[in-house]
């Protein structure tokens, strides 16, 4: 049995005022700055201790609360930022720039002013909580002063350097996340302008053999086309569709088929009715279902059958087409002599852009007396389905 592995692209997010934008980075930010914040104001805490012995449980107190003005100030700049670059925009009636990275125009002037105020803010919150009274800021005689300005300055450009890292880390994955996301557009885009012309020069091609064996024939299966290609062009330009729609286009090319090769071509579809509005790729069974039939029945003298089913299995959606042909062997050997599985290659080349690792196409003989081959493809149920047909 040869399986494949198979992310579907999500729409591009609108680009956000600058308050925004840095409304946005300071709420993502800030779990992490609490946590790196108390880190840090711990190992400070723990020096003082141990310079003087005493007092660790106030100091951590005073350490804290200066590391939490002074980032409190960095915060409140890139708000600030973010909101002054608006309004200077609106005042001056420009349109808004992309304003995705705003708010780092106020990291610097805010890493200054938590320099200046953030000490004497925080140790006059610590006073508060403590009832003690701190040194004032501008003694620079005192150790104490001395050594809470050099932490808190230290402190504060350590948090920025982090936190800018992680938060160009997470640009870079966004954008490489995006550049994904379009080279599988591009590659679905490509994809199905294989699809259409293969299946319509198939099918133009039986045509040709069919009127000058049977013009009636001939002409039924024309009308039969044009109707066909009404319906299965109109879903081609969809990315997906109802499973139930799915199966209607596979009754028409079946159909179609049923025209030209008569009683050598019998079919079953079976679809439960609680799986037709979960969401597929359009045009997805269609060229498997055309690759049994050319594959394996056609080059069989009696024909068979094709049967094309749908269950559930938890939260995956299997998909099965199964035909009583000549089998793996005899095709493949068919396709040494100029044969082509285009449906095959088309079917795992989508379902490995859109899906990727959570999907599975296997392809394998049928384990009963019939013979034959049985196409399955495993899709994961995505959680927006939609409930109409496309």
């Amino acid at each position: 049995m040869n399986t494949l592995p198979m992310n579907s692209p999500a729409p591009a997010r609108p680009v956000p005022t600058a308050f925004a934008a840095a409304l946005g980075r300071v709420k993502r930010r800030l779990p992490r700055t609490v946590l790196l914040v108390a880190a840090i104001c711990l190992v400070i805490a723990l020096i003082l201790t141990a310079i003087d012995g005493r007092g660790f449980a106030v100091k951590l107190i005073y350490s804290l609360s200066v590391g939490a003005a002074c980032n409190t100030i960095v915060f409140a700049a890139m708000l600030l930022s973010g909101w002054s670059t608006d309004l200077l925009y609106r005042t001056r009636g420009l349109p808004l720039p992309d304003q995705r990275n705003a708010g780092w125009l106020g990291v610097l002037p805010g890493a200054l002013g938590a320099a200046l105020f953030g000490p004497p803010l925080g140790l006059s919150l610590a006073d508060w909580i403590t009832g003690f009274t701190s040194p004032s800021m501008l003694n620079l005689n005192s150790t104490s002063t001395r050594l809470t300005l050099l932490f808190s300055v230290l402190a504060t450009l350590v948090t920025i350097f982090v936190l800018q890292a992680q938060e160009r880390l997470a640009q870079a994955r966004a954008q490489a996340e995006a550049a994904q996301r379009q080279a599988a557009e591009n590659q679905l885009r490509l994809l199905q302008s294989q699809l259409e012309p293969h299946m319509l020069f198939n099918t133009l091609a039986n045509l040709r053999v069919l009127i000058g064996m049977d013009p009636a024939r001939a002409q039924a299966m024309l009308d039969r086309l044009i109707a066909f290609l009404r319906a299965t062009l109109s879903a081609s330009r969809t990315p997906q569709h109802p499973l139930a729609t799915e199966f209607e286009r596979v009754a028409d090319y079946l159909a179609l088929m049923d025209i030209r090769m008569g009683p050598r071509l019998q079919s079953r579809l079976e679809l439960p009715a609680e799986l037709g509005q979960l969401a597929v790729p359009s045009l997805l069974l269609q060229p498997l279902v055309e690759n049994a039939i050319k594959h394996g029945l056609e080059p069989k003298v009696q024909g068979g059958r094709v049967e094309v089913s749908a269950r559930r299995d938890a939260d995956m959606l299997v998909l099965s087409v199964r035909d009583t042909g000549i089998g793996l062997a005899a095709a493949a050997a068919a396709a040494d002599h100029g044969g082509s599985h285009f449906g095959l290659a088309q079917a795992r080349e989508r379902l490995a852009t859109l899906f990727g690792g959570r999907a599975m196409l296997s392809l394998a003989e049928a384990s009963d007396s019939e013979g034959g081959v049985l196409v399955t493809l495993r899709l994961p149920i995505e959680p927006t389905s939609p409930t109409t047909a496309a």
